[in-house]
């Protein structure tokens, strides 16, 4: 890329970056019980007032890593301070397990088996503790973090979908996202165990669930790796993998780690190359890697948050080789993304059918929200600069 290419690419996420928080600071915030909303329609209008609990996490991190590391703007420390307060307050119950949902006013609503809503809250009180210098968030953070370390050392932390007397194996969710939330954690407080935990983390993912035979990452594996003939056992989900890849290429970074960084580029390359739809462009939600029919409905659908990731990865990726490859990738996905999710207010929509036409307008729901997009962005922002 040249230098007129990459100040032109900064300029326009710079101001997609400014005109996404705009939206969500405008409709998301709640002025009267504290946190925010994600239910929003095209126009920002609230279609459901039940809160995210996964998105007071995500949302925290993303306000309090703004206004530390790229503008410090009191309103996004206003906005952190007013969802920090809500998620310390009514978002877990008396064991300190997390809900995955609550009502506007923070009664509980729903709680699933995962601990997602837990590794959410651990970046963003890890990162609103640097926003706010409050160490008690940085104490919650660990303590958080010890928990849902411990539930992913016992087999039975998380109750079993399927009968483990019958059937067990892994998934590949929980060390992918636990590696992001430790790297997130060696950011703020960079304690001795966080390298042994990342690179653990990154061999788990490595070692059972990337087979470089198949030039795929898959989702579930058996206990030691084995493909397993199931729909299950079949499924590759690309964003995940691109997200997966990389999160392993930060760690290799960190660490000059030059096979570390291989295998990262490698998993990259071949989650990009499954998850692309040849004829309509943009990248499927779910692949059989055997071409089998999914049992995921929305197999089809193009998600905006695939988008988002692939966007920093690829660009991260031409950064590190320079390859022409990648370059193109990004720009592939650039003008398919901005082309398709983007409205004209900067915030995307979250779901289109596989021609590319929309599936609805909203722009928020209890899964969708400011993360994906705004970190995408803000990533993307600084490897330009970096590139400049």
């Amino acid at each position: 890329m040249d230098n007129t290419k990459v100040k032109k690419l900064h300029d326009f996420y710079r101001k997609n970056l400014m005109d996404v928080m705009a939206f969500w600071s405008k409709y998301g915030l709640d002025l009267d019980y504290g946190g925010i909303f994600t239910c929003l329609d095209k126009n920002g209008e609230l279609y459901n007032t039940d809160k995210s609990v996964w998105f007071q996490g995500r949302a925290l991190w993303i306000y309090s890593h703004l206004y530390n590391t790229f503008e410090k703007r009191e309103e996004w420390l206003e906005a952190a301070s007013s969802i920090y307060r809500f998620l310390i307050r009514y978002c877990s119950d008396e064991t300190g397990k997390m809900y995955f949902s609550v009502t506007r006013d923070g009664k509980p609503l729903q709680k699933r088996r995962y601990v997602f809503s837990e590794t959410f809250a651990i970046i963003g009180l890890a990162e609103y503790s640097r926003a706010c210098g409050d160490m008690s968030a940085l104490d919650r953070a660990w303590a958080l973090h010890e928990r849902v370390l411990d539930i992913y050392r016992d087999p039975l932390g998380i109750p079993p979908k399927i009968d483990p007397a019958t059937r067990t194996g892994r998934n590949h969710s929980l060390p992918m996202i636990l590696l992001s939330a430790t790297q997130c954690l060696r950011e703020i407080d960079p304690r001795p165990s966080c390298d042994s935990l990342t690179l653990e983390f990154v061999d788990t993912i490595l070692k059972y669930f990337y087979k470089p035979d198949e030039k795929a990452l898959f989702e579930n594996v058996g206990p030691n790796g084995e493909r397993l003939d199931s729909p299950q056992g079949r499924l590759v989900n690309p964003g995940h993998a691109i997200e997966s890849a990389w999160f392993i290429l930060h760690e290799g970074l960190a660490g000059n780690d030059r096979t570390m960084i291989d295998n990262a580029l490698e998993i990259l390359e071949c989650s990009l190359e499954i998850g692309w739809d040849t004829d309509y462009g943009g990248l499927l939600s779910f692949v059989d890697i055997e071409g089998k029919p999914p049992e995921q409905l929305e197999w089809d659908m193009k998600m905006w948050w695939p988008h988002t990731e692939a966007l920093y990865a690829t660009l991260l990726a031409y950064s590190i080789t320079g390859g022409q490859k990648y370059e193109e990738w990004f720009d592939r996905i650039h003008e398919y993304s901005f082309s398709r999710f983007a409205d004209s207010d900067g915030e995307w929509f979250g779901y289109l059918h596989r021609d590319g036409s929309l599936s609805n307008t909203l722009k928020g729901s209890m899964w969708k929200g400011p993360f994906h997009l705004p970190r995408a962005l803000l990533l993307c922002i600084r490897q330009l600069e970096k590139m400049l």
